[in-house]
């Protein structure tokens, strides 16, 4: 069984001395450590450290970042490295998010190198794919979902992508208040395992993680996990509140453990 994982993205939300302030009280709001679900935070990069700082190396939550540059170092003014990120402590990098790509033209060949520079440095990374509406509404789900996936995912090795958890992320449903039926959720989750165990190998397909995220919120949350074909979600909106995040946290692992 695939233990469920949680993933907190802040977006560019919280100063370095609020986000220290957040992660303490949420392992205080916690009233115990879940043993069957993993709780990931994704500072801005300029909190990064003053979360690692208060969650240190043994904390049940651990530190991700939200993006990184494919080079190691060098002249790129602005960027990050996975280096960088490695030595502040991150164990995992969101990478291809939509908004990544509709703000900033991101696309398959520079998700790829992001990628290879997070598997290369020891980084898990969770690759974000999703519709727009108007291809949900064409029909085209499947059709996007693979074609991401062969893009970002082409030339790596089944050995390499053990690593990989893939994010559904629905463009239609990201920030909007409007999440994806269970339903729909599951059926894009069928079909990303069925694309990785056709272009990867069916060990891959059943072990790597598939999240769900896109209007992620306390009301929703049991009946998105309720399949097994969900294994966690990416959340937005609703981690920003130490009271709402950790209700998801705790619905995520009294979700699993009551065999819904």
């Amino acid at each position: 069984m695939r233990t469920r994982l949680i993933v907190g993205n802040w977006k560019m939300n919280k100063t370095a001395s609020e986000a220290a302030t957040f992660v303490d009280e949420l392992r205080q709001h916690l009233s115990k450590v879940p043993s069957d679900v993993e709780l990931v935070v994704a500072p801005p990069f300029t909190a990064l450290e003053s979360v690692g700082r208060v969650l240190g190396s043994e904390s049940f939550i651990q530190l991700g970042a939200q993006n990184l540059f494919w080079e190691p170092k060098g002249a790129y003014t602005g960027e990050i490295s996975a280096p960088m990120l490695k030595d502040l402590g991150c164990r995992h990098v969101i990478l291809g998010h939509s908004e990544r790509r509709t703000l900033f033209g991101e696309r398959g060949d520079r998700i790829r190198k992001k990628l290879q520079a997070a598997f290369a440095h020891g980084i898990r990374p969770i690759l974000c794919i999703g519709e727009s509406l108007e291809q949900r509404e064409a029909g085209s789900t499947d059709d996007v979902l693979a074609q991401q996936l062969h893009e970002s995912l082409a030339g790596f090795s089944s050995e390499t992508l053990e690593s990989l958890t893939v994010a559904y992320e629905p463009i239609w449903a990201i920030g909007t208040g409007r999440s994806a039926t269970t339903e729909q959720a599951v059926a894009a989750h069928q079909t990303i395992r069925a694309v990785l165990s056709a272009t990867a190998s069916p060990v891959i397909a059943e072990r790597t993680r598939i999240l769900y995220g896109g209007s992620v919120t306390t009301q929703n949350i049991a009946s998105l996990l309720s399949s097994e074909q969900v294994d966690g979600a990416l959340i937005g909106g609703a981690c920003l509140e130490v009271s709402s995040f950790a209700t998801i946290i705790s619905l995520a692992s009294t979700t699993r453990s009551i065999g819904v």
